[in-house]
């Protein structure tokens, strides 16, 4: 990570020229600038720089589309300000001479953009920081390499792909082998940008990776998530190949993106663990009763797009049940480690899925739990998949639907949040719905 006064030293050795001005959007995406680092330190610094508004009102393709209030053909597409956190400030090492940070997003006239997903964790975080607590988080993201590059992949529609390994992986370390000039790159290079990396593993499905980075504070993790995930695509870019972190690439096992999530006392003590069944505190049971209560009502936040509920199918790791177990992976909500590592870990969202509307959703349900002392139903043991418990929604109009008639949600986020999201996802299914799939051709061109 870099300091102001530390960048200044580099721009003046000449050994960055250009500075990365970005927010994360709607999709999960960095959007922004590539500034002059001349420029950045003597306007950006001091003034802020801006940016079309459309930017947290377009769809996957960049389409301006229609029902946000905050910006829209009537209101003119004008812009709003990114205001540098230079607390994020880091190199990046996969590009030469550069260095990046993220900002947050403000109104040309002053005030917050609440829609911002930036923002949206940030006021969760202060909810939580009322009662004293402080929030720490992991993710943990799955993808697939291909040994075609993305501009083959593209010209090819993204069918007929070479996976970078041929069979199932899962903690082979030949497989892995046979990629660690990529990984190596990938794991170093994020190193060089701040994050500290824990380990690689092989995966199920062919070519598929994961990389796991150390826990921190729920902010940090989101927004090292967000330069990881686009990192990770232009590091191999640059390695003649291409991956995705799809929710469902294919028929087989899709890419998860496990959060895990603990709570300290603003001072650093740890508050869930206790004399409880399992080793819990009232705090955690509350916290944990609330995960169950919003996870239907809020999983629109951890499955935003339609090809996001194509991973949840029985025996596939990717759960299906409203349930909570100790260390099973059958469950949505598994709880791991004791003591003071004791978290919850939500394995609904996949690799699609925009962290800082992750976390947010999952603090708020804690928030819930903890605020109406709700009472934690009894651990399940077994096979969460034939358990009969209530599932997670299905598609992503079933959760849209809940997530509308959600006044848990309206209460933690806000009106115009669930307003501008229910948006968001009323804009994918109809883009989805206008679309004539592959699937249909080959069932309909001749037999139908």
């Amino acid at each position: 990570m870099l300091t102001l006064d530390g960048l200044r030293e580099l721009v003046a050795a000449g050994e960055v020229d250009t500075v990365l001005v970005a927010i994360t959007d709607m999709q999960g995406r960095l959007q922004g600038k590539r500034c002059a680092a001349e420029y950045f330190l003597n306007e950006v610094v001091p003034h802020a720089t801006e940016a079309c508004n459309y930017l947290l009102a377009v769809d996957v393709e960049m389409n301006t589309v229609g029902g946000y209030e905050v910006s829209s053909w009537d209101r003119g597409y004008g812009d709003f300000v990114l205001r540098p956190d230079f607390a994020t400030l880091r190199r990046i090492p996969w590009q030469e001479g550069t260095a990046l940070v993220l900002a947050d997003v403000e109104w040309v006239g002053g005030g917050e953009v609440p829609v911002s997903p930036r923002q949206i964790l940030r006021r969760q975080l202060d909810r939580l920081a009322a009662h004293g607590l402080t929030a720490f988080a992991g993710t943990e993201l799955e993808f697939i390499v291909f040994d075609d590059t993305y501009e083959q992949a593209w010209n090819r529609g993204y069918r007929g792909l070479t996976p970078a390994n041929q069979y199932n992986v899962d903690y082979s370390m030949l497989g892995t082998a046979r990629l660690e000039p990529l990984l190596r790159r990938i794991r170093n290079e994020m190193t060089g940008a701040g994050m500290y990396v824990e380990s690689a593993k092989g995966e199920c499905n062919p070519g598929q990776q994961e990389i796991a980075f150390r826990y921190a504070d729920a902010m940090t993790t989101c927004d090292n998530h967000s330069v990881y995930k686009s990192g990770a695509k232009e590091i191999a870019a640059q390695e003649g190949r291409s991956l995705t972190f799809m929710a469902k690439y294919d028929e087989r096992e899709g890419n998860s993106c496990h959060i895990h999530l603990s709570v300290r006392s603003v001072g650093g003590e740890a508050v869930l663990a206790g004399d409880g069944p399992g080793g819990f505190s009232p705090l955690m049971e509350h916290f944990l009763a609330g995960q169950l209560a919003c996870l239907r009502e809020f999983t629109y936040f951890l499955a935003p797009n339609v090809n996001s509920y194509k991973r949840f199918v029985p025996g596939s790791f990717a759960p299906t049940a409203a349930a909570w177990g100790i260390d099973n992976r059958t469950c949505a909500l598994r709880v791991v480690g004791h003591g003071e590592s004791l978290r919850m870990e939500n394995r609904v969202p996949g690799g699609d899925v925009n962290p800082y509307l992750a976390v947010a959703a999952l603090i708020a349900s804690g928030l819930h739990g903890i605020e109406h002392e709700l009472t934690l139903e009894p651990e399940f043991t077994g096979n969460a998949y034939t358990s009969g418990k209530p599932t997670v929604p299905t598609t992503l109009h079933e959760a849209a639907a809940l997530l509308k008639g959600s006044e848990r949600a309206r209460e933690a986020f806000g009106e115009d949040v669930v307003k501008h999201y229910l948006n968001a996802a009323r804009v994918e299914l109809a883009a989805f719905g206008a679309a004539v799939t592959d699937w249909e051709r080959v069932r309909g061109f001749e037999r139908l």
